[in-house]
């Protein structure tokens, strides 16, 4: 088992590429947290991974509140003894729609969910990190921070600083044995943000035309970005620090 033991945080693990993430670590021996801010869903999750005879407990919190993610770090501690790695996974967007359409509480959102979580979470698990001697972050990004489109252009940015943030974090927190890295998961239809995304409803020839852009000819699935996690996570990449790994089949070549 590639991460046996190890304690993971998932955020946003209530569905979508979170669950993928959190059922493809538990099943190779990770003790992990599925944290999420619907309750049910998080608790669906967990009794998936505990029936396949893994190692999961929820937590609800809100990624965008500092207390909240401060207590998120503190329960994996306590459960587990130690945090040894933290997906960022949850996240927003808005509507794909002209940049002046959107509107500030919307604009407001997407920085909160997906940029300010990078924030607390690098406030409150880094000294868990170093109490454990190391650690890894592992913070879901996309495309759209490597290759932005028209229509999303406030998530685009919000994309782009988790990037650069990573980037910046993994320089700064390399001597403490901290990796922090990237994935960019291209468009995943089965998310729920996935008609966010398309703008509207998904019909065959939204969709079509999408796909027509990835040289692999397919979407992402959730498992694509939980087998990268599952790398990054893992000791194999012990020397693997500030880099981004492209989900995307080819797309943003």
């Amino acid at each position: 088992m590639r991460v046996k033991n190890k304690s993971i945080i998932v955020t946003g693990a209530g569905g979508g590429i979170g669950e993928g993430i959190a059922l493809r670590l538990a099943a190779e021996g990770a003790r992990v947290i599925v944290n999420d801010i619907n309750e049910a869903l998080g608790n669906k999750v967990v009794e998936e991974i505990l029936r396949a005879g893994g190692d999961a407990a929820f937590f609800k919190a809100d990624v965008t509140k500092s207390a909240e993610v401060k207590a998120l770090v503190n329960a994996a501690v306590q459960r587990h003894g130690k945090l040894d790695a933290m997906v960022n996974n949850a996240g927003w967007t808005h509507r794909n729609r002209p940049a002046l359409e959107v509107s500030e509480d919307e604009f407001d959102r997407c920085y909160a969910v997906n940029v300010k979580s990078i924030y607390l979470s690098t406030i409150h698990a880094v000294p868990a990190f170093r109490a454990n001697g190391g650690g890894s972050f592992i913070n879901i990004a996309s495309t759209a921070g490597v290759r932005p489109r028209p229509g999303l252009t406030w998530y685009n940015g919000s994309k782009g600083a988790v990037i650069t943030t990573s980037k910046s974090l993994a320089a700064e927190l390399g001597p403490d044995n901290i990796r922090v890295n990237c994935i960019n998961p291209v468009f995943n239809p089965t998310t729920g943000l996935a008609t966010e995304f398309a703008g509207g409803e998904l019909t065959e020839e939204r969709m079509a035309k999408f796909r027509a852009t990835i040289p692999l000819g397919r979407f992402s699935t959730s498992l694509d970005v939980a087998n990268a996690a599952l790398y990054l996570a893992s000791d194999e990449a012990s020397f693997i620090s500030g880099v981004c790994i492209e989900v995307d089949g080819a797309r943003c070549v």
